[in-house]
């Protein structure tokens, strides 16, 4: 299927927005505010992530789908605290490179997938997942 303008613009955008390291300074501000360091863009704290796990009642055997996950930010966090499997989507293949990356780095690799899909276009039949997020992502 063809990208859309939008998706082509954005995935520019984000492509750059993606290739810049962190920091010690920019560790320090998401520590601060999201309670641990992930690399994340957005602003879901841990303990949203914690209560995104409880409501959606994930553990082992849950397949979760994470539509705009960029670096992983929470799913892998959720594979790692629940035990369930993630399908992380997004354009920016620099993100999905270091969400690949952190996968591997929180064991998770196994219970984690990373696939180049906008959120309007999704390659996956219906019913496949058992819970669906999307943090901090304009859809």
């Amino acid at each position: 299927m063809r990208s859309t303008r939008d998706e082509r613009d954005a995935r520019a955008h984000f492509d750059d927005r993606y290739r810049v390291k962190g920091n010690a300074a920019a560790a320090a501000v998401e520590q601060a505010v999201i309670g641990a360091v992930w690399g994340a863009n957005g602003y879901t704290t841990r303990d949203q992530a914690d209560e995104l796990a409880a409501h959606l009642r994930l553990g082992p055997g849950d397949r979760l789908l994470d539509i705009g996950t960029g670096r992983g930010w929470p799913a892998l966090y959720l594979a790692q605290t629940t035990g369930c499997s993630v399908v992380g989507t997004d354009l920016p293949v620099a993100a999905l490179q270091s969400a690949r990356r952190r996968a591997r780095h929180e064991h998770v690799e196994d219970r984690a997938a990373l696939v180049v899909a906008s959120g309007a276009t999704l390659p996956f039949r219906t019913g496949q997942f058992d819970a669906v997020v999307h943090t901090d992502v304009l859809c």
